[in-house]
């Protein structure tokens, strides 16, 4: 009856909602960071180098993008043995599986139209999979397995390396054969690139365009990657990279594959300097915020890439290039890798392999940096290689990430606490319904006169370090000692106290 009556007399039905301009952005507490950062690039530099000559790489090309911007790039050898064509940040590399996130950020931007759904049968879009599967109980094959590397269907590097020129006749033609399947779908991460080629055909089937157009349209253009495509012919001579392997201490030049529908698995062919504006776009779907949108895809899709979405496993005896160990958990999520690090710390990203090629790209979306590594020759081994680099800029930069935005009603709530706790001589209505079930008065009394007993009356408050928008803590600077002050608000609105500690702190 009350929520009729509201409708009738014309009120809004939640009169204190938050609004999205209650929201705080974060940010970072160091001003002079990318001075920091600044001073490590020689270091870089020399790091890239060294490890590009060890490992017998024909030429090379690196960046380093934060904040959104490509901020130090660098390149060496050749992009073409033959005729001495240095390598530069403008030489366009095959960059192999690195291609899969555009794919996977196509079918996104496609859900996000209403085209499709990521729980789709693929057998809608193609088929011929109907029916087919390791068992009989199996479930149907969606585009979000396809996505996640959880549709079943065998780890298929090797084979699928040599696919790429392949056209959608011929894939629909294998499936139609019958596949082969390793697991059920659902259960396991296992890396396929026939299901991101059947992802190109079904952005094919769901938006009338072929999968490179789509792309090109879409995603290239409106970041400004004009000269970054699928098709080594159309790229000229003297910014293509060539490809080679290294074997019997010589390098081989290695036979490159036309576009095909396999292109959405690893064909694409881009520079260091144009593919940095896609790192950029990652990077700046960070942190959330109010801001107008001004990508070709919305930061909340970009962010919707970045989440794990299958596990892959727990890495205890990873080792970075310089024999740092690396205990990482990593997980897949639609294009991308996830890793997760002793630390905390994520880094996201992919690696890319084909013959006469090899690269990688990290970044950190709490960090707001990224890193960029390709070569010119097989499977050249970038990925350690960038962790390496990650993990030099953060320590010699002393870098932190970024701070949680301290939202409007946690700031009022702290005045407000502070006001109540040396005393509890008050009950203002700050408290959620359960407080003072959990935290009887004369408990809270007791406690805050042992604490401020100890360190003595509040010289000042510090500000509030948010851990999300309601919960956090701050120090409070006493005169003899410091006290936290932690306390977590409701999800009712406004927000109420639910939860409170105070303790004393060295």
């Amino acid at each position: 009856m009350r929520i009729a009556l509201l409708l009738v007399l014309g009120f809004p039905l939640f009169l204190n909602a938050q609004t999205p301009k209650d929201h705080h952005a974060g940010s970072f507490a160091d001003s002079n960071r990318l001075k920091k950062i600044e001073k490590t690039f020689p270091i870089i530099e020399k790091l890239y180098k060294d490890f590009a000559e060890k490992n017998h790489y024909p030429g090379y090309a690196f960046g380093i993008v934060v904040d959104g911007k490509l901020v130090f790039k660098g390149a060496g050898g050749y992009a073409n043995l033959e005729e001495k064509i240095p390598a530069t940040t403008k030489s366009l590399f095959r960059i192999a599986s690195m291609s899969k996130s555009f794919t996977a950020l196509a079918i996104l931007h496609l859900r996000d139209q209403g085209k499709l759904r990521l729980d789709d049968p693929v057998e809608k879009y193609i088929p011929a999979m109907k029916g087919q599967g390791l068992t009989k109980d199996a479930p149907l094959i969606t585009i979000r397995h396809l996505m996640s590397h959880s549709a079943g269907f065998p780890e298929d590097n090797p084979w699928g390396d040599r696919q790429l020129q392949d056209t959608e006749k011929e894939l629909l033609d294998l499936i139609a054969k019958g596949l082969s399947f390793s697991n059920t779908p659902g259960v396991a991460y296992e890396y396929s690139n026939l299901g991101f080629a059947m992802l190109g055909y079904i952005i094919h089937k769901a938006s009338g365009m072929y999968y490179s157009d789509y792309v090109k349209k879409y995603l290239l253009a409106p970041l400004n990657m004009k000269q970054t495509t699928y098709e080594y012919s159309e790229v000229p001579k003297e910014v293509f990279a060539v490809g080679y392997r290294y074997i019997y201490e010589k390098w081989r030049k290695e036979v490159p594959l036309h576009d095909g529908i396999y292109g959405s698995m690893g064909g694409m062919i881009t520079s260091i300097e144009e593919f940095a504006n896609y790192v950029a776009m990652h990077e700046a779907a960070w942190p959330e915020r109010n801001d107008a949108e001004a990508f070709p895809v919305k930061r909340s899709t970009i962010r919707e890439m970045h989440d794990p979405s299958r596990f892959i496993g727990l890495n205890t005896a990873s080792r970075l290039p310089n024999g740092k160990t690396l205990i990482a958990t990593t997980s897949y999520t639609y294009g991308l890798n996830w890793l997760r690090d002793a630390r905390g710390m994520v880094v996201i990203g992919h690696s890319g392999g084909l013959p006469g090629y090899g690269s990688n790209w990290r970044f950190l979306p709490e960090y707001g940096i990224g890193v960029i590594f390709f070569g010119n020759i097989t499977y050249a081994p970038c990925s350690a290689m960038n962790l390496q680099i990650v993990d030099t800029l953060i320590t010699m930069a002393d870098l932190k990430p970024r701070l949680v935005g301290v939202s409007p009603m946690l700031a009022k709530r702290q005045k407000e606490l502070i006001a109540v706790i040396p005393t509890w001589n008050s009950k203002p209505p700050i408290f959620a319904e359960n407080f003072f079930d959990d935290y009887p008065i004369d408990i809270l009394k007791d406690q805050s006169k042992k604490v401020f007993d100890e360190i003595g009356s509040i010289v000042s408050v510090g500000e509030m370090v948010a851990e999300n928008q309601l919960r956090g803590y701050c120090i409070i600077h006493g005169s003899k000692k410091n006290a936290r002050m932690y306390f977590t608000l409701s999800p009712e609105n406004p927000a109420l106290v639910q939860e409170y500690h105070l303790d004393v702190i060295d």
